[in-house]
Protein backbone atom coordinates (compact mmCIF):
# COMPACT_ATOMS: atom_id res chain seq x y z
CA UNK A 1 0.00 0.00 0.00
CA UNK A 2 1.42 3.30 -1.10
CA UNK A 3 1.06 6.32 1.15
CA UNK A 4 1.86 8.92 -1.33
CA UNK A 5 0.29 9.64 -5.16
CA UNK A 6 3.21 10.68 -7.51
CA UNK A 7 2.91 11.82 -11.40
CA UNK A 8 5.07 13.03 -13.52
CA UNK A 9 4.61 16.80 -15.50
CA UNK A 10 6.37 17.80 -18.34
CA UNK A 11 6.18 21.55 -16.74
CA UNK A 12 9.38 23.26 -15.56
CA UNK A 13 9.84 23.04 -11.64
CA UNK A 14 8.56 27.25 -10.85
CA UNK A 15 5.21 26.59 -13.36
CA UNK A 16 5.01 23.20 -11.68
CA UNK A 17 4.67 24.96 -8.23
CA UNK A 18 2.19 27.44 -9.30
CA UNK A 19 0.04 25.05 -10.87
CA UNK A 20 -0.04 22.81 -7.97
CA UNK A 21 -0.86 25.64 -5.88
CA UNK A 22 -3.84 26.18 -8.47
CA UNK A 23 -5.38 23.12 -8.65
CA UNK A 24 -5.18 22.45 -4.61
CA UNK A 25 -6.98 25.66 -4.67
CA UNK A 26 -9.44 24.63 -6.83
CA UNK A 27 -10.48 21.62 -4.19
CA UNK A 28 -10.77 24.34 -1.68
CA UNK A 29 -7.83 23.44 -0.34
CA UNK A 30 -4.89 27.08 1.26
CA UNK A 31 -1.22 26.62 1.74
CA UNK A 32 -0.39 26.63 5.07
CA UNK A 33 3.42 26.31 5.10
CA UNK A 34 6.01 26.50 2.28
CA UNK A 35 8.96 24.74 2.74
CA UNK A 36 11.63 25.12 0.13
CA UNK A 37 13.71 22.45 1.16
CA UNK A 38 16.45 23.23 -1.16
CA UNK A 39 17.41 26.60 0.17
CA UNK A 40 17.17 25.27 3.87
CA UNK A 41 19.81 22.35 2.91
CA UNK A 42 21.96 25.39 1.41
CA UNK A 43 21.52 27.81 4.28
CA UNK A 44 21.26 25.41 7.02
CA UNK A 45 24.16 22.65 6.36
CA UNK A 46 25.47 23.78 3.30
CA UNK A 47 24.41 21.24 1.33
CA UNK A 48 23.23 21.11 -2.47
CA UNK A 49 19.69 19.53 -3.34
CA UNK A 50 17.51 20.10 -5.84
CA UNK A 51 14.70 21.80 -6.09
CA UNK A 52 12.16 20.19 -3.67
CA UNK A 53 9.27 22.10 -1.97
CA UNK A 54 6.49 21.10 0.37
CA UNK A 55 3.24 22.63 0.38
CA UNK A 56 1.28 22.57 3.85
CA UNK A 57 -2.14 22.12 2.21
CA UNK A 58 -5.36 22.36 4.49
CA UNK A 59 -9.14 22.27 3.55
CA UNK A 60 -10.85 23.99 6.60
CA UNK A 61 -14.30 22.09 5.36
CA UNK A 62 -12.78 18.74 6.09
CA UNK A 63 -9.75 19.81 8.92
CA UNK A 64 -12.42 21.18 11.27
CA UNK A 65 -14.90 18.07 11.49
CA UNK A 66 -11.83 16.12 11.54
CA UNK A 67 -10.59 17.94 14.74
CA UNK A 68 -13.91 17.99 16.47
CA UNK A 69 -13.15 14.07 16.28
CA UNK A 70 -10.20 14.01 17.45
CA UNK A 71 -7.65 17.35 18.87
CA UNK A 72 -4.40 14.84 18.40
CA UNK A 73 -5.46 14.65 14.50
CA UNK A 74 -3.48 17.34 14.40
CA UNK A 75 -0.61 15.59 14.17
CA UNK A 76 -1.02 14.25 10.99
CA UNK A 77 -2.17 18.13 9.47
CA UNK A 78 -1.81 19.74 7.21
CA UNK A 79 -1.59 17.36 4.32
CA UNK A 80 2.06 17.57 2.53
CA UNK A 81 1.96 17.95 -1.13
CA UNK A 82 5.60 17.89 -2.70
CA UNK A 83 7.15 19.37 -5.96
CA UNK A 84 10.44 18.27 -6.67
CA UNK A 85 12.94 17.74 -9.59
CA UNK A 86 15.04 14.39 -9.81
CA UNK A 87 17.58 13.88 -12.21
CA UNK A 88 16.12 16.65 -14.40
CA UNK A 89 12.17 15.58 -14.20
CA UNK A 90 9.49 17.38 -12.52
CA UNK A 91 7.05 15.03 -9.96
CA UNK A 92 4.41 16.62 -7.91
CA UNK A 93 3.08 13.89 -4.70
CA UNK A 94 0.68 13.77 -2.43
CA UNK A 95 0.18 12.57 1.00
CA UNK A 96 -2.17 9.21 1.02
CA UNK A 97 -4.52 10.28 3.73
CA UNK A 98 -6.10 7.11 4.28
CA UNK A 99 -3.08 5.35 4.86
CA UNK A 100 -1.81 8.36 7.31
CA UNK A 101 -5.20 8.73 9.19
CA UNK A 102 -4.85 4.50 9.35
CA UNK A 103 -2.91 5.05 12.12
CA UNK A 104 -5.60 6.54 14.34
CA UNK A 105 -8.70 4.26 15.12
CA UNK A 106 -11.15 6.69 15.60
CA UNK A 107 -14.64 6.63 14.00
CA UNK A 108 -15.50 8.87 11.82
CA UNK A 109 -11.70 9.69 10.44
CA UNK A 110 -11.78 7.27 7.68
CA UNK A 111 -14.52 8.55 5.77
CA UNK A 112 -13.14 12.23 5.95
CA UNK A 113 -9.47 10.93 4.97
CA UNK A 114 -11.20 9.11 1.65
CA UNK A 115 -12.66 12.40 0.80
CA UNK A 116 -9.91 14.57 1.52
CA UNK A 117 -7.57 11.97 -0.59
CA UNK A 118 -10.03 12.26 -3.62
CA UNK A 119 -9.50 15.81 -3.92
CA UNK A 120 -5.83 15.70 -3.07
CA UNK A 121 -5.41 12.92 -6.06
CA UNK A 122 -7.55 15.16 -8.53
CA UNK A 123 -4.97 18.03 -7.69
CA UNK A 124 -2.13 16.18 -8.40
CA UNK A 125 -3.27 14.62 -11.77
CA UNK A 126 -4.72 18.03 -12.88
CA UNK A 127 -1.34 19.64 -11.77
CA UNK A 128 0.97 17.46 -13.83
CA UNK A 129 -2.03 16.64 -16.93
Amino acid sequence: MNYYHTKKTALPFDQAVTKTKEELSKEGFGILTEIDVKDVMKKKIGAEYENYVILGACNPNFAHPALQISKEIGLLLPCNVLVYEESGEVYVSTIMPTVAMSVADVDGLSEIAQEVEGKLTRAVDNATA
